[in-house]
């Protein structure tokens, strides 16, 4: 007889905890293109006038399944001054210039909108870590993370509601907060954790970042009943960081936040871009709750149903997989026919298992054929629903 009706929060939910329930939830990663496709609107206006979390809950209850999203709030820092400066390109581009007033110093940065693909950076804060790291530090890690807007995360999770598991957003890994700040970037940032004279003053960063971000944590379980907590993905991953760099900066991030968390009782899920076979063992290690994309290549190296088998092998049962169905390959480029056999794999790997969501790997482009769409959910809808 069939298992009793979940909603498409529950059955992520029950994925997370390794709970068997009426099927597997199927969730693609629709998160900034597919939502602004379906509402009608460019990237500038999804970006600047559209609520996250309503937009997802708009594209995920259209295509009737199960998805996640993340809510965002940050905490105030003392002593600072915003002024910003927007100026139009040309009909379709937006810069918009930031000066960033501290007691330690200005700091100045430039973001480009576009009307067709998500914002990105122009320039970034830290020019010169002798002089901004310090304005850097009191901007991002000076507030006190019990004073975050839980209000508004409490707020979107409830509109939410049952549609689909929204969860509170708490950062990202040491390299790509460092990263995210460093002009440059990626290639910089490799060249200052490459740098003998940087090491002091970077392990003293890593100690402060790790305790603000388990303070966030902490704040975030206590002034709020979302489920699950999110940690991020820029950079730090096996494709750009690698092995031997993750282990040593963002791995102890990571489980010191799923460590604060669990205590919490509260769920973690772990978004990470790229290649990871080399690093699933220690996915398992953390015992993070839930970990995506689990991507094929080119871009990831998790290749057909060997590869899933050898997941499913490291996992070992003790953390969910979510994803690893092809989003260029398969979903834009391939027809219902691809896109099924993709289905079959992971169920071939994980038909055994509750811990598995059938996701995306990564975002779904804009340019996704409705029709593979409906051929990935109706076949993971019918290869993964279970009896009672």
């Amino acid at each position: 007889m069939p298992a009793t009706p979940c909603t498409g929060k529950q059955r992520m939910l029950n994925a997370y905890r390794g709970v068997r329930g009426d099927r597997a939830p199927v969730a693609p990663e629709f998160w900034y293109y597919y939502p602004a496709k379906v509402l009608g609107v460019d990237m500038i206006e999804f970006s600047r006038s559209v609520p996250f979390h309503q937009a997802l809950k708009t594209t995920f209850e259209r295509f009737g399944c199960e998805g996640w999203g993340a809510t965002f709030a940050g905490a105030p820092t003392p002593d600072v001054t915003w002024t910003n400066r927007e100026r139009w390109l040309n009909d379709r581009q937006l810069r918009i210039e930031h000066t960033v007033a501290t007691p330690f110093g200005t700091l100045t940065s430039a973001d480009l909108l576009d009307r067709d693909e998500p914002g990105w950076a122009l320039e970034r804060l830290v020019k010169d870590p002798a002089r901004d790291l310090d304005a850097f530090v009191h901007l991002t890690l000076g507030g006190d993370p019990a004073a975050l807007n839980a209000e508004a995360m409490t707020r979107a999770w409830r509109e939410v509601g049952e549609s689909y598991l929204l969860e509170a957003w708490v950062g990202v890994p040491f390299f790509d907060w460092y990263g995210g700040g460093r002009e440059g970037g990626f290639e910089t940032a490799i060249y200052d954790f490459l740098d003998a004279a940087m090491a002091p003053r970077l392990r003293e960063l890593h100690a402060r970042y790790t305790d603000y971000v388990v303070r966030r944590a902490e704040a975030i379980c206590r002034l709020t009943p979302l489920e699950s907590l999110v940690i991020g993905c820029t950079w730090s991953c096996n494709s750009l960081l690698g092995p031997h760099l993750w282990r040593q900066w963002d791995k102890p991030v990571i489980r010191a936040i799923t460590e604060v968390v669990h205590r919490c009782g509260r769920l973690v899920h772990l978004h990470l871009h790229g290649r990871c076979l080399e690093t699933v063992a220690d996915l398992a290690e953390i015992g993070l709750d839930c970990v995506c994309p689990f991507e094929r290549p080119p871009g990831g190296d998790i290749a057909g149903l060997e590869g899933l088998r050898e997941v499913a092998r490291l996992l070992g049962d003790r953390v969910t997989m979510n994803g690893n169905i092809h989003t260029v390959e398969t979903l834009i480029r391939g027809t219902p026919a691809d896109v099924r056999r993709e289905v079959q794999e992971v169920h071939a790997a994980f038909g055994h298992t509750p811990r598995v969501i059938i996701g995306t790997g990564d975002q779904v482009g804009r340019e996704t054929p409705e029709a593979n769409l409906h051929a990935y959910i109706d076949e993971a809808h019918r290869l993964f629903s279970y009896s009672a």
